[in-house]
């Protein structure tokens, strides 16, 4: 037989276009075919409060309906979905044939951890299922059902062939070659092959890498999908004269880490932009790295046609910031203008200056530079229907080094789950593909340039040290006592912790932005702003 594993991009919430496309597919098929789509395909992943909604319900069993009857006189398939029953909601999966629901797994294993929030709308389920295709018996599972021991042992005991898991697994970084060593692990231990599906493409700050697989009874892959593409891959199963099940499938090559996340963040910002019903994106351009990368990933994401780039020089900006960014822009072939603001700079500080009388020039001043440019930037937003690109990394968000209203202001944040280190690894590695940023912007010293000669070590320790620390801190909860131990300078770590602390207020007012890592400021950050601790 044929099970085709479809690799799907859903719309959160978008039941009646998901079904839509679900429904095509299975058009023109043989019966004999077996279509499996991923967790939650039909209403999207994670949809959140939509479930309770008042008029979802009916939306999802329509959807069911449309399913069932496309299935008539074409191919079976299993698909996850929302199922209501009564009061109670499951995150299920649904095997449709021959114009029925003849089947349904109820997700038992709920996650209720980092981003997932999964016991706030949904009730466990507890039986296991098994689906006869052509002979051969699939046990089914969803996502976070096959990290139980318990669950995986009750889906192992009917005898099943091989085991099918739909999931919706958001990307991380390592998090691949974890979900690798666990299907190699539990294949052994079962002495049958398992299919992993994977949902694919962005939603919110979560970005799915899809990167589906398959592996053999030894635990040996026999089939990977590609990440961040939507794609279906057809496998070829049948019983050798032993009765043991073997699984064909194409094997494409993974991308290496650096590529891996370049990749995701374009395709996060691709998916942002088209699902929000934008077709333009603006941006800062500074001559600076951040900007820099942004506008390479930008243009990777929607093309140069339909980026602009905005420089936004005072008295402050340097000649080599104002040769390199005019020179990417060119390079790029996006559209690029410049805005001067040392005029109306000079009417900010008319107009406070009795305000300001007797008190020393600070940073204060320097925040009203930032602020200018976003009020610039959002009404050229605002007039153009164009998605603004914040440029600012993690490093920065974590410590505050960045200006609330100012810089931090726009509608997506493609580099705050980024280190400052990583934005050099992703700016190197994207011109190994193609030279897209100048050299000078690279080696250059970063610095906001909004005071002479300014520099980001004059505010911040070594990038390196800092985004070491705030690993330590942010993803693994460190102390200072214990990061002390890793061989960190205490009074550094007392300060940078201090720093994280004082900035959650700027945090929680920044806009959304790509998760990359085990732990970035979203979903899954959830410190109080005020804390005595």
């Amino acid at each position: 037989m044929k099970i085709h594993l479809v690799q799907f991009n859903p719309l959160v919430g978008a039941i009646e276009s998901n079904t839509k496309r679900i429904v095509e597919s299975l058009k023109s098929k043989s019966k004999e075919d077996w279509f499996i789509y991923p967790e939650l395909a039909i209403s999207g992943y994670p949809p959140e409060d939509l479930l309770l909604h008042a008029g979802i319900k009916k939306k999802i069993a329509d959807a069911h309906q449309l399913i069932a009857q496309a299935t008539v006189d074409g191919p079976s398939i299993l698909v996850g979905t929302p199922l209501y029953k009564g009061d109670a909601i499951y995150n299920a999966a649904l095997y449709f044939s021959n114009g029925k629901a003849h089947g349904a797994y109820e997700k038992q294993e709920l996650p209720n951890y980092s981003v997932f929030d999964e016991k706030r709308y949904f009730i466990s389920g507890s039986q296991p299922l098994t689906l006869t295709l052509s002979g051969i018996k699939f046990g089914i599972l969803i996502c976070e059902d096959l990290w139980s021991e318990e669950i995986f042992k009750q889906a192992t005991q009917n005898k099943n062939d091989c085991l099918v898991v739909i999931n919706g697994s958001p990307f991380e970084l390592e998090k691949h070659p974890k979900r690798q060593a666990l299907l190699k692990g539990r294949a052994i231990k079962s002495a049958i092959p398992i299919i992993y599906l994977n949902l694919v493409g962005g939603q919110d700050e979560l970005i799915f890498d899809g990167a589906s697989f398959a592996v053999n009874d030894q635990g040996e892959p026999v089939c990977q999908a590609e990440l961040f593409k939507e794609e279906t891959i057809t496998l070829k199963c049948e019983k050798d004269q032993t009765g043991k099940l073997i699984i064909e499938g194409k094997l494409s090559p993974l991308t290496g880490r650096v590529e891996t996340v370049y990749n995701g963040l374009v395709k996060g910002v691709s998916d942002y932009a088209k699902k929000n019903s934008f077709s333009k994106i603006i941006l800062g351009l500074s001559g600076g790295i951040d900007s820099a990368l942004t506008l390479a990933i930008a243009v990777d994401s929607l093309g140069s046609d339909n980026i602009k780039a905005v420089m936004m020089p005072s008295e402050f900006t340097s000649a080599m910031s104002l040769e390199d960014a005019k020179e990417q822009a060119s390079i790029l072939n996006v559209e690029y203008s410049q805005i001067d603001i040392t005029k109306i700079r000079s009417i900010f500080d008319e107009a406070l200056v009795s305000e300001f009388l007797g008190y020393p020039k600070d940073v204060t001043e320097e925040n009203i530079q930032s602020r200018i440019r976003c009020v610039l930037l959002m009404a050229i937003s605002n007039k153009k229907n164009a998605l603004l690109l914040t440029t600012g990394n993690k490093s920065e968000m974590a410590v505050g080094y960045s200006t609330l209203y100012g810089d931090m202001a726009g509608g997506f944040a493609p580099l705050k789950d980024c280190t400052k280190t990583l934005v050099y690894e992703l700016s190197h590695y994207r011109n190994s593909i193609g030279n897209v940023i100048p050299k000078r912007v690279i080696d250059r010293a970063p610095s906001a340039e909004l005071a002479p000669n300014q520099k980001d070590t004059d505010s911040l320790p070594d990038y390196q040290v800092l985004d070491s620390i705030l690993k330590l801190l942010i993803e693994n909860d460190l102390s200072v006592e214990q990061i002390q131990d890793r061989g960190f300078d205490r009074e550094v770590v007392v300060k940078v912790l201090n720093l994280v602390k004082r900035n959650e207020y700027k945090r929680r007012q920044s806009p959304p932005g790509i998760r990359i890592t085990a732990r970035a400021f979203g979903k899954d950050w959830r410190y109080p702003i005020t804390s005595g601790y």
